[in-house]
């Protein structure tokens, strides 16, 4: 007989659950401040505030765009959604009564973030886009080509890119799949 199969399914929820927790750990990162001074000064009129919470939601939504596009398998990015809406909860630069706004302006960018990445066509590419709505999410003015737009195009890269290694680091490296297959093909 085998020993209480429900053990290793709670056990693997488990594993699941300190993955994810490591890969948020990481998401919930203070920014650089040469980058929040950075964006301050270029679209924030200066509220330094203003500009680390924009920075901290990018990455954490680009954090969390970058599993449900690289993720090893579909639970992935499930488990990096609760697992941000848990460090939401405790967040101790998050008011209790400022959570669910918070929340909401999260949710907003990821939803605007996820759209650049997956628009195709025109003559704008989707680096150049998230580049911009991180600029337009900072600025009272909209004003999001020029200067600035060239380091918000690398911070929102470099964004994604860390998210991506610590997806790797921590779920045990990147998906291997034969040329000829598609993803969704693979068993």
């Amino acid at each position: 007989m085998d020993k209480l199969p429900f053990i290793g399914a709670i056990l693997a929820r488990r594993r699941r659950r300190r993955r994810a927790d490591a890969v948020v750990a990481r998401l919930f990162r203070e920014p650089r401040e040469a980058d929040v001074l950075w964006l301050a000064d270029a679209a924030t009129s200066g509220d330094v505030d203003h500009a680390r919470w924009e920075l901290r939601y990018a990455r954490r939504a680009l954090g969390l765009i970058a599993a449900e596009r690289d993720a090893l398998d579909d639970q992935t990015a499930s488990d990096i959604a609760t697992a941000i809406t848990s460090a939401f909860t405790i967040d101790p630069h998050i008011s209790p009564d400022r959570r669910p706004l918070a929340e909401r302006q999260f949710n907003d960018r990821v939803t605007t973030y996820r759209e650049a990445l997956q628009s195709r066509g025109g003559t704008i590419g989707p680096a150049d886009k998230l580049g911009r709505m991180l600029l337009a999410f900072a600025s009272d003015s909209a004003r999001t080509a020029g200067s600035p737009l060239a380091r918000a195009i690398d911070l929102m890269h470099g964004y994604l890119v860390e998210a991506g290694e610590a997806l790797r680091e921590v779920y045990g490296g990147a998906p291997e799949l034969p040329e000829d297959v598609k993803p969704s093909e693979v068993r």
